[in-house]
């Protein structure tokens, strides 16, 4: 338990982590994947490169001490950095390890005593906060060790089909290598797959959505290969690695399905709105609510499917979206596209040419008692919870991820 005293020191720091928080963050990852090698198959190095992993724990940490008289506030938050550590295999030591470099960092950086009082509030701060982590990452683990098909740590799977989306997507179907059975997971969920990146010579993890609901046979993720020619951005390790490395009858490794962004009630009117890769969860749960369309007798509930990209070309399974809307008619799917070719049919093969506006969307197709689930760049999510809430859709009806980053509250 923290005192007084200490609670006071940890949010004078603020500031400080407002200015150099980042400087800070980035200066800690280097120190402790130098002394501990073994972790950068932990984390991912591209985030590491871009700066994405320092920003985030920059704010984390920031958003922690802002509410260190109240951390609950922030349990959404820690749910969804659980799944993804548990997703990773991160284990209680792991914290000592992550703990005693985060002190020396702050220690080395500010150029303050290791017995300073302040670094003494922020052991117990962390520590506080490390004790969360454990104790709900437990409860998550044991989950994983009481569901049927589930597994804790890495599995080997064997990549049985390659199947190219678009020049830009593909998708990958993965089946186990010990044929034991699969977990019934939850459409929306991920899993994180490790591989060998050449240029690293060291195994990579990333964490990627489930394009499909649960079949019994196979996982199946749908990856965007991240190419170095967009505005001076990196290739994606573990991206150009699937792409143009692993091929079918390779062997990868896998985490078992888990996070907290899925279908909360499949028997509800449901709308899907996504941008690009961020269909990936939405196909899972569309197929999931067709699925589930076929088995109910009840009046059918409706699905809306409504879907940005920026031309028809980077449409990922835009076919298996068709097909299932000409074979049910509570399936009602808006595209809105960019730019568009000659070959598009207005009407047809898209609703609309632009950045998707949900206010063309036909309102019947937005009904008021529906859950709503956004997946997209952070901007575009920000944008459409705004477009609802502008329509009466109350917050608590309406659900985000934000594919890369982990999930968003706009």
């Amino acid at each position: 338990m923290l005192t007084t005293e200490q609670k006071a020191l940890v949010k004078a720091t603020v500031p400080v982590l407002k200015e150099s928080g980042v400087a800070l963050t980035d200066y800690f990852y280097k120190r402790m994947l130098g002394n501990n090698p073994s972790l950068k198959e932990t984390f991912n190095l591209g985030h590491q490169r871009s700066g994405a992993q320092a920003q985030a724990l920059a704010g984390a940490v920031l958003a922690y001490a802002e509410n260190i008289d109240d951390p609950s506030v922030l349990a959404p938050v820690i749910e969804l950095i659980c799944h993804k550590h548990v997703s990773l295999n991160i284990q209680a030591p792991d914290y000592n390890i992550v703990g005693e470099n985060l002190l020396h960092s702050i220690s080395e950086v500010l150029g303050i005593p290791m017995d300073d009082k302040l670094i003494v509030a922020w052991g117990a701060a962390y520590q506080q906060l490390a004790d969360l982590f454990i104790e709900t990452e437990k409860s998550l683990y044991q989950q994983h060790e009481k569901s049927q098909g589930s597994w804790l740590g890495w599995r080997e799977f064997v990549v049985e089909r390659k199947e190219r989306e678009n020049s830009e997507i593909t998708s990958f179907y993965l089946v186990p290598k010990d044929q034991q059975a699969l977990p019934d997971y939850q459409p929306g969920q991920y899993i994180t797959v490790r591989v060998t990146v050449p240029e690293l010579g060291i195994k990579q993890p990333r964490q990627y959505t489930l394009s499909d609901s649960p079949s019994g046979k196979y996982l199946r993720i749908s990856v965007k290969r991240e190419d170095a020619h967009r505005e001076g951005q990196d290739p994606g390790y573990v991206s150009s690695t699937l792409h143009n490395v692993i091929n079918e009858g390779d062997v990868i490794e896998a985490s078992a399905p888990t996070g907290n962004f899925f279908l909360v009630n499949q028997k509800n009117n449901n709308v899907l709105i996504s941008a690009g890769i961020g269909l990936t969860p939405m196909i899972a749960m569309l197929n999931q609510l067709i699925s589930q369309t076929d088995s109910d007798n009840e009046v059918k509930k409706q699905i809306s499917f409504i879907h940005a990209a920026r031309n028809p070309e980077v449409h990922a399974m835009r076919k298996e979206v068709k097909t299932l809307k000409n074979l049910y008619n509570n399936l009602h799917t808006y595209i809105a596209y960019e730019a568009v070719t000659q070959n598009e049919v207005l009407g047809e093969d898209y609703q609309a040419q632009g950045r998707l506006d949900l206010q063309q969307v036909p309102a019947e197709w937005l009904p008021k008692d529906a859950d709503y689930y956004i997946c997209g760049p952070i901007p575009f999510m920000h944008q459409q919870n705004a477009a609802l809430r502008a329509i009466g859709i109350p917050q608590q009806q309406i659900y985000c991820e934000a594919f890369g980053t982990g999930g968003v509250t706009p």
